[in-house]
């Protein structure tokens, strides 16, 4: 493997924790309601995603090589990797992660590679599911989960935060020559979107409140899931959800005017839905979960087969 590494992570210099909170702000304080052990392996986790996901979107020229070989690594081939994907793979021996889901992941980062246009709200939904309802599946067991009900709806809450991402995010990654909009909602070059062309400024903003209605039906199932959770986790997880949800509402509060760039939710705001989220932490019976939401992601990691 090669034994590049992006330069935001340097090894050895960080520690999870103090990574989660460089780069994962809204993460970190949903961390802080979690205990000192249940936050540290969250941080572990969060650190070897990061550092794919900063691989992937790095400049070094031969990053999909490296990619490949972090993921024929999860496969469980003989080759050699750097300390970040070796205690990745030690915290997923020790917490029964499923490496599949982790090969799931980086097959999602190996798409990134080339120029992205989706074409339908199928493979929008299937990238979400792989390069963050993988991520739901592995917390699940971080968390120490053991109830096999709870793999869908964390599943669902990934998919939901990738959706929200990706309604943020939408001039920086035309920018990047990427576009997750459905061409199906809004038929744009990355190019146009990059430029911010005024014939496409409208239709893009509806495309976004179309994705943003896409991600409460999942948001909406991942809550009524996480009384599925530990219930030291339940808080932290509820927060989290709630935190990374109102990045939706304050873009639909700026009138989805998503050429202005990004929005950030406060740190009042932050403090506000952390009370409210103590709501969600009354007993409450769990229905099915809805198997709808899943019917774009038969055969992927942790997908109930219908």
């Amino acid at each position: 493997m090669n034994n590049h590494r992006p330069d935001s992570l340097p090894s050895g210099e960080l520690q999870p924790q103090q990574v989660l909170a460089r780069h994962g702000k809204s993460f970190y304080w949903a961390s802080k309601f979690l205990g000192a052990e249940l936050a540290d392996r969250a941080a572990q986790l969060y650190l070897f995603c990061r550092y794919v996901d900063d691989l992937a979107d790095g400049d070094l020229p031969d990053r999909q090589e490296s990619l490949e070989d972090i993921r024929a690594r999860l496969a469980g081939k003989d080759i050699a990797a750097g300390p970040e994907i070796e205690a990745f793979i030690e915290l997923a021996n020790n917490n029964n992660i499923p490496l599949a889901a982790a090969a799931e992941l980086l097959d999602g980062m190996l798409s990134d590679q080339n120029p992205t246009a989706v074409a339908d709200e199928a493979e929008l939904l299937r990238y979400c599911h792989a390069v963050a309802g993988t991520v739901g599946l592995m917390m699940c067991r971080v968390l120490k989960c053991t109830e096999p009900r709870a793999d869908s709806f964390a599943i669902d809450l990934g998919v939901a935060m990738q959706l929200t991402n990706i309604s943020r995010d939408v001039l920086e990654d035309g920018k990047i020559a990427r576009r997750y909009l459905p061409a199906s909602w809004a038929n744009f070059t990355p190019a146009q979107i990059a430029n911010a062309e005024s014939d496409c400024q409208q239709p893009v903003a509806q495309a976004i409140a179309r994705l943003l209605d896409l991600a409460e039906q999942y948001y909406a199932s991942a809550l009524l899931g996480i009384r599925l959770l530990p219930f030291r986790s339940r808080l932290s997880i509820a927060i989290a959800l709630r935190v990374y949800r109102q990045i939706g509402w304050v873009l639909r509060r700026r009138k989805l005017a998503w050429w202005q760039g990004r929005v950030m939710v406060s740190g009042g705001e932050k403090a506000l839905l952390s009370l409210r989220s103590l709501a969600d932490l009354r007993p409450k019976k769990v229905p099915a979960h809805q198997t709808q939401l899943h019917q774009h992601l038969q055969g992927l990691a942790g997908v109930q087969p219908k």
